[in-house]
């Protein structure tokens, strides 16, 4: 895949992520697609590994069902080849609390023939407990 062709899947499919165009999302993801979001799956039970599409789309279910996305808009991307990186900054709203969760993620994906077949999703979790629960934890 072209860097070209890569930037064009990038946009499309943050852009129908953003959108909630969850149908777009699916068509966009391969069907033998491997997903890791790190973090503590006790505080957020749609990270972790998901293979195939539809465990990546049930954690977006998930993830739809105790955060409501408010902003995400993206501070940069690097394209090389098939891969890309990018910097997010992501604003969610915890459904059960009305508490506001802002912080940035860090995406590598990898495409094959236009859909995504790898992604990895990176960010400050401690940060993100802390604001999950609304206080510091003490270690």
């Amino acid at each position: 895949m072209s860097d070209m062709g890569t930037r064009a899947a990038v946009k499309d499919i943050y852009g129908a992520y953003t959108r909630r165009d969850i149908e777009r999302v699916a068509l966009l993801l391969h069907e033998d697609i491997d997903w890791i979001i790190y973090g503590p799956v006790t505080v957020f039970p749609f990270a972790g590994v998901r293979r195939g599409r539809a465990a990546v789309l049930e954690a977006m279910a998930s993830l739809a069902e105790i955060y409501q996305l408010e902003s995400h808009r993206i501070e940069q991307t690097i394209i090389d080849g098939d891969r890309a990186a990018v910097l997010a900054d992501v604003g969610f709203m915890q459904r059960a609390t009305g508490r506001s969760l802002r912080f940035r993620v860090a995406n590598f994906l990898r495409f094959d023939d236009g859909r995504l077949i790898e992604f990895r999703e990176f960010a400050d979790s401690f940060d993100l407990v802390e604001q999950a629960l609304g206080h510091t934890v003490e270690i």
